[in-house]
């Protein structure tokens, strides 16, 4: 299926590695020029040899989201070289494991601030120019912020804001003709979870902790890929789904909807 993202212009956080890296790979596959914001890392050399393959055109910019100033001269550089901007993906963020009973509220904050604030910041500077292109935006959340998860409380926190701010944005936006949507993950495999399975222990330690969390997946007894939320990041920045707006998207194997007992 043609997507008609060709020329489209896609600003992506945190678009080295993991998520980021499979929706910049797959909207560059669709002829969109990906334009990617990610902290300096040792993961650009290989991003720039694996998006070499699919695209001609495409930016990337150095930057700590944390220093949220920074990103609205992106936006208006961006802008001004191409002269429209048609997708935003707000991508970047880390479960820090900021627990309810260890984290004081500074660091609460801190961590929020981490997960939430770029997210806001990138559409604030954007917003007028999706709205001249009748653009689309994809906020990437979490299944902690539906099912919890225990000893995450700033990450839930932020997560579920980023759910209310895709229902917020995708109502405030609707006359304008941009859309609005989240993709809710769970259990995709990524540099940073295989990073978390390898503290198991040795490989059959991670092998067993590993089956423990696939086992509770009911579609196919498998982890989500990075590609599978390519894809679905590509579709919903498409005009495919021109009437897709609201929506909390759950590419996860059944894992939050359905009972987890499923063999």
């Amino acid at each position: 299926m043609d997507l008609h993202l060709d020329g489209k212009v896609i600003i992506i956080t945190g678009g080295f590695k993991g998520i980021g890296k499979g929706i910049a790979l797959q909207v560059a596959r669709e002829g969109a020029i990906p334009v990617v914001i990610n902290r300096s890392d040792d993961a650009q050399g290989q991003f720039a040899r694996d998006i070499g393959r699919y695209a001609e055109t495409y930016d990337t910019h150095l930057l700590d989201l944390n220093d949220t100033d920074g990103i609205a001269p992106i936006v208006e550089e961006t802008y001004r070289k191409y002269g429209h901007i048609d997708g935003i993906v707000n991508n970047a963020g880390v479960n820090d494991n900021k627990d309810l009973e260890t984290t004081d509220w500074r660091d609460f904050e801190r961590s929020i601030h981490g997960n939430l604030t770029h997210y806001y910041e990138l559409v604030h500077a954007s917003v007028g120019h999706l709205k001249e292109s009748r653009g689309a935006i994809v906020n990437i959340s979490s299944k902690t912020a539906l099912t919890g998860q225990g000893k995450t409380s700033a990450y839930a926190a932020a997560k579920g804001a980023i759910l209310g701010l895709t229902r917020e944005w995708a109502a405030a936006l609707a006359p304008s003709g941009v859309r609005v949507n989240a993709i809710v993950v769970a259990e995709c495999w990524t540099p940073l979870y295989a990073k978390w399975i390898r503290s198991f222990g040795d490989e059959a330690a991670q092998r067993e902790r590993l089956s423990e969390i696939t086992d509770r997946i009911p579609l196919e007894h498998r982890m989500t890929t990075v590609e599978e939320i390519g894809d679905t990041a590509a579709f919903l920045l498409s005009d495919r789904a021109s009437h897709t707006t609201g929506q909390w998207i759950f590419p996860d194997g059944g894992y939050v909807h359905l009972d987890r007992a499923l063999t």
